[in-house]
């Protein structure tokens, strides 16, 4: 009787089988004659039922999985001999087939239906084979057997595993080499021709676009998750400053995508531009993302670098800025810290609302005559400058400056105190 407690082992360093069948060995070696035939068998069992993993148009690959079925099926009979033979040579081979598998760019789901379509072959044809050579296993002996064949299986399939696998991670480190160097590329100045990025683009896998966005990225927290992003939008997450580059930025999908994935970023997306014009987006976008990071721009949700070009360019020259604040803004720092807010706000939104007091109030959710009361207190303040029309694009970008650099009680009161 086998021993069932332990069919099959799996040790570190080669494939054991501990299989207390009596005259195993001599078993094996009367069976070993028939290991040609029992392959190419469980070979054409493997082709009815799956046409397309065999390849019919190669001839070759069917030789090659013919060999492989009957080194398998004669390493098994080995172990069944003798449980501590070495099995180095087999593990390597198999490894090298799940290598060959992941070159090609194929998983191992058909292997595994192959493997499982041939283990069902041999164990029926081994023991066929054993009855006819006088060896009667009984119901006991057959399951022994059959788990036997499918456990060494197991363990094939574990190497055939780490093959594969070792040879997608190298392709998937190679591939991220090359995409952060035509990073790299693409963010130097002056941005390559598009003709010369054309052999670089092509070994990286990525298609070189029509328009491009720039899109740096600052991390909210320790536990910010890595962006889970289509393959065509490249990864800058190894410079000091995060970088994305995102193809046809406009097209469908793209901000909802961007505001999805990247939730757990402050993100500014920079104009869309030609694959020449990468750095200015990418100058645009930067300056963006620093005003969000100062807290003047806000950066819940994506920045679109282009819809804040008056706060951009104010801020270019923040002394400047801050001297004609104090010059236009006079009549308005000189009331208590406590209304200064909302009278500038007021005073905005009036000068884009054209006084409509009406208007005023819906936009700033007030009551008319809270406005009123409001636009005739800036009169008083402001006196006849207050709706002139020299000198209103002026007002209106102090105003917005100094309502964002305002925004907390404490900054005005360090701003104008």
């Amino acid at each position: 009787m086998p021993d069932l407690n332990q069919v099959v082992t799996f040790p570190v360093r080669r494939i054991e089988l501990g299989f207390g069948f009596e005259q195993a060995a001599r078993i094996a070696e009367a069976l070993r004659p028939h290991v040609p035939g029992i392959a190419l068998e469980a070979v054409r069992r493997i082709e009815k039922e799956l046409p397309d993993f065999v390849r019919p148009h190669d001839p070759r690959y069917s030789e090659g999985l013919g060999l492989s079925v009957e080194y398998a099926i004669g390493h098994f009979l080995d172990l069944m001999a003798d449980p501590g033979i070495g099995s180095a040579d087999v593990l390597a081979f198999w490894r090298e087939i799940g290598a060959g598998e992941a070159r090609e760019g194929r998983p191992l789901d058909s292997w595994h239906t192959a493997t499982r379509i041939g283990a069902g072959v041999a164990v029926e044809r081994l023991t066929e084979r054993a009855e006819e050579l006088g060896y009667r296993p009984g119901s006991a002996n057959v399951a022994a057997i059959a788990n036997a064949v499918f456990g060494y299986l197991n363990q094939l399939a574990v190497v055939v595993a780490e093959g594969h696998a070792d040879v997608e991670a190298r392709a998937a480190g190679l591939t991220k080499d090359l995409r952060q160097n035509l990073v790299d590329r693409l963010l130097s100045d002056p941005v390559p021709d598009p003709r010369d990025l054309k052999g670089a683009a092509r070994e990286a896998g990525w298609a070189l676009p029509r328009t491009v966005a720039a899109v740096p990225l600052h991390e909210r927290g320790p536990e910010t998750r890595r962006p889970a992003l289509p393959p065509d939008v490249l990864l800058g997450l190894h410079l000091p400053d995060a970088c994305l580059i995102v193809p046809d930025p406009e097209g469908p999908g793209r901000a909802q995508l961007l505001e999805q994935q990247l939730r757990d970023w402050t993100v500014a997306i920079g104009p869309t531009v030609e694959i020449s014009e990468l750095g200015t987006s990418l100058r645009w976008a930067r300056r963006a993302l620093a005003l969000a990071d100062e807290g003047l721009i806000d950066g819940a949700k994506p920045i679109i670098a282009e819809r804040h070009m008056p706060m951009i360019v104010l801020m270019r020259d923040r002394d400047l800025v801050e001297r004609v604040i104090e010059r236009r803004l006079a009549p308005l720092l000189a009331v208590r810290s406590q209304q200064r807010y909302r009278l500038a706000e007021t005073l905005l939104t009036a000068l884009e609302c054209g006084f409509n007091a009406t208007e005023v109030a819906g936009r700033l959710h007030l009551h008319a005559q809270t406005v009123r009361y409001r636009i005739r207190r800036l009169e008083e303040l402001f006196g006849s400058t207050l709706q002139a029309t020299s000198g209103r694009l002026e007002l209106h970008m102090v105003l917005q400056a100094w309502l964002a650099l305002n925004q907390e009680p404490a900054v005005s009161e360090l701003r104008t105190g």
